[in-house]
């Protein structure tokens, strides 16, 4: 049976006690089984799906220093924690920025009340108490309120990461 490093999910020999792509020792640690590590969230069952937690201000400090560069970064990990917490294997983040990049935001409207209805499905499947705010997504990312959708998703999916 195939040994995986319980730190970083890649597969170490049978008899190693580091492992030898993050050092961790292995020596204590049961590193047979069947644990998935799926984007270095350890995912062996499902309410014990983690996404790290993000601070707001700092993620909307970095958009403006950045002028949008950072921006562009959040959108793709809210995208991709989104569908993490969701258990939902959709578009990811790089492709949902490149389609609303193409179709000049259409398809980021579309985006925004997406996430709304992932973001509620996942806080209903975890007992965590989530909002509906498809509606108000929609309407913000139509206005042009983009990073105000951004700062609103992240504090609903901090609440996943505690």
């Amino acid at each position: 049976m195939a040994k995986f490093c319980p730190n970083c999910g890649s597969e170490v020999t049978e008899n190693s006690n580091f492992c030898t792509k993050c050092g961790t020792n292995l020596e204590n640690n049961d590193t047979s089984g069947s644990t998935v590590i799926i984007n270095n969230y350890n995912s062996t069952n499902n309410s014990g799906v983690k996404i790290p937690e993000r601070s707001i201000v700092t993620s909307v400090i970095f958009s403006i220093i950045t002028c949008g560069i950072y921006g562009i970064y959040w959108f793709i990990t809210l995208t991709d924690d989104a569908n993490i917490v969701s258990e939902e294997n959709d578009t990811s983040g790089g492709l949902a920025f490149i389609l609303s990049l193409i179709t000049c935001n259409i398809y980021g409207i579309y985006w925004a009340y997406r996430m709304g209805q992932k973001i509620h499905a996942a806080g209903g499947k975890r007992n965590i108490a989530v909002g509906d705010n498809a509606v108000l997504y929609l309407i913000l990312q139509f206005l042009g309120l983009g990073i105000v959708n951004y700062c609103l998703m992240q504090n609903e999916l901090n609440k996943f990461s505690k």
